[in-house]
């Protein structure tokens, strides 16, 4: 059985007086089979969270087109790209009168196997079919919380401290950074990365259904769709990525 990627990106500024979310779609030069999504949800006042999130995409690109499969693991680029945003954002500090600070997630599709990493509250999701199997751990306050036990997912959501972060890229602390990966992927895995402007209205199995019974791109305006519905006016900066693998019907 042959499969086929379908991808989507789809942003929203939500009720935000400026987008500070960035999310991009990257293929390797000369490794047509290397893709990379970047996604960023950027903070500290304005302008300064939309100048953090760009050092993110930029520096995915730069990693991404100096990667070398001979010499380089997709580990080990998902983490470069990582500090190199890291340390990019800490430096633009010196330049601006701003505080810029940044969420990232990071997917990377390499012969058949995928990559990921983040830090923050930005969200990988990883579906079988309607089987959820994986989701990262936000790196925030309410997360910790509820890894302890102390705060069911229902409570987290109306937590009044559940945007802040305990490590983020561009702070004085080390970022707190989390790799992972699959495998192989097939026919009917479906990967979901997105900032907390979209995750925060919905259920996993509601994710799950969505993506299962809609196109890349169907499912990403649905889902932008029913979160602007949901945020009443209140709503954040939205971002988000979909990876669909899907079956060729009929091609051998």
């Amino acid at each position: 059985m042959r499969v086929f990627v379908e991808t989507s990106v789809a942003r929203h500024i939500g009720d935000r007086k400026e987008q500070q979310d960035r999310v991009t779609v990257l293929t390797h030069p000369s490794h047509p089979g290397a893709l990379l999504i970047a996604l960023a949800d950027g903070m500290g006042g304005y302008s300064g969270g939309a100048m953090a999130a760009e050092q993110v995409v930029l520096a995915a690109q730069q990693k991404l087109e100096a990667f070398s499969p001979a010499t380089e693991q997709p580990g080990q680029l998902l983490g470069a790209v990582l500090q190199e945003a890291h340390s990019s954002i800490r430096l633009s500090r010196f330049a601006s009168e701003q505080d810029p600070h940044s969420t990232i997630v990071v997917f990377m599709l390499y012969r058949g196997r995928g990559y990921w990493a983040h830090c923050g509250d930005s969200r990988l999701y990883h579906f079988r079919s309607r089987r959820l199997m994986l989701r990262t751990q936000d790196h925030s306050l309410v997360g910790e919380l509820q890894r302890r036990g102390k705060l069911t997912a229902e409570e987290a959501l109306q937590h009044p401290q559940r945007n802040v972060l305990i490590s983020c890229l561009g702070s004085d602390r080390a970022p707190q950074v989390e790799q992972g990966g699959c495998d192989s992927v097939a026919a009917g895995d479906h990967f979901l990365l997105c900032s907390d402007g979209l995750w925060s209205y919905f259920s996993d199995e509601e994710l799950a259904d969505t993506l299962a019974s809609f196109s890349a791109a169907e499912a990403a305006q649905r889902l932008v769709d029913l979160a602007r519905d949901r945020s009443k006016g209140k709503g954040d900066n939205i971002s988000l990525a979909i990876v669909k693998f899907v079956a060729a019907e009929g091609l051998t």
